[in-house]
């Protein structure tokens, strides 16, 4: 029996589970508490979310291509500032055309596959950063068919990606877990991040732009700390995080208090607004 420990319970089918955690005022790091089992967005939160996905058999697929080019082509296509489902549309639309076939496109043939109208749920639309994209994608094209990926771990593949053009660390990351379901990655954009700082484990005077690597090894530590796979964490976060309509308020009011209790600096004003607004 722990002590203080917080109790809980998960349906699956006519069984009841129950299992305990420590006190949500016992840190899992330093500086890291558990938090209430049921305060969305908490480390105890994520912890019971986890194992209610895992007994009730719920585990997020999140590969989306049917072979490493592909895969790349899914992940660049989408990302900042293009809605899932239109990014998906996109991958499908491009894959239809014979994008991830093996030949290494030209950048004109991609951007005129890319401009034509994309169907999405009996509508059309047409994709943001056409021309944009097409190069990125051609460059991926050219390095996937002249050289070998190596696919050894997911930091391996992420290097190797981020020499492509258009390719960060987020997006690199991305396709390495999906592909090789990477356990030594984590794919950090703002939905992370604000559980992050809502969650307590990571400090929103940093950022995913100046300190990506910094923030993710914290992640990936409080991911072996919870003894859970950090893939899992991630997208289980992302899910639900993109999801919730509490999220974005329960940052507002996180900065707000933080701006009343100290006087703010120019850094700290433009890093709350990406917290809240991006």
């Amino acid at each position: 029996m722990i002590s203080n420990s917080q109790k809980a319970f998960i349906e699956v089918g006519d069984r009841l589970f129950e299992f305990e955690l420590p006190s949500e005022n016992e840190e899992i790091m330093p500086n890291v508490k558990w938090g209430n089992i049921a305060g969305f967005p908490t480390v105890a939160y994520w912890y019971y979310r986890i194992m209610e996905a895992r007994l009730n058999k719920a585990a997020i697929k999140y590969r989306l291509g049917n072979s490493l080019i592909e895969e790349i082509g899914a992940c660049l296509l989408g990302g900042h500032g293009i809605p899932a489902a239109n990014g998906l549309a996109a991958f499908e639309h491009m894959k239809e055309k014979g994008a991830f076939n093996g030949e290494a496109h030209s950048e004109e043939q991609l951007y005129y596959w890319l401009s034509q109208p994309i169907d999405l749920k009996s509508k059309t639309f047409k994709y943001r950063f056409a021309k944009q994209k097409s190069k990125y994608l051609h460059c991926a094209l050219k390095k996937i068919t002249n050289e070998s990926a190596p696919c050894e771990t997911g930091l391996s593949l992420r290097n190797w990606l981020t020499d492509i053009k258009g390719i960060g660390l987020k997006t690199a990351s991305w396709v390495a877990r999906n592909w090789l379901d990477a356990d030594d990655v984590a794919i950090l954009d703002i939905h992370i991040y604000r559980a992050g700082v809502l969650g307590g484990f990571f400090d929103a005077e940093t950022t995913i732009e100046k300190h990506y690597l910094s923030l993710e090894e914290k992640f990936i530590a409080l991911a072996h700390s919870m003894d859970v796979r950090t893939s899992e964490l991630d997208a289980l976060m992302w899910y639900e995080m993109q999801a919730s309509t509490s999220a974005l308020n329960l940052m507002k009011n996180k900065l707000n208090n933080q701006l009343n209790a100290q006087s703010s600096t120019d850094n700290s004003s433009s890093n709350s607004e990406q917290l809240a607004f991006a």
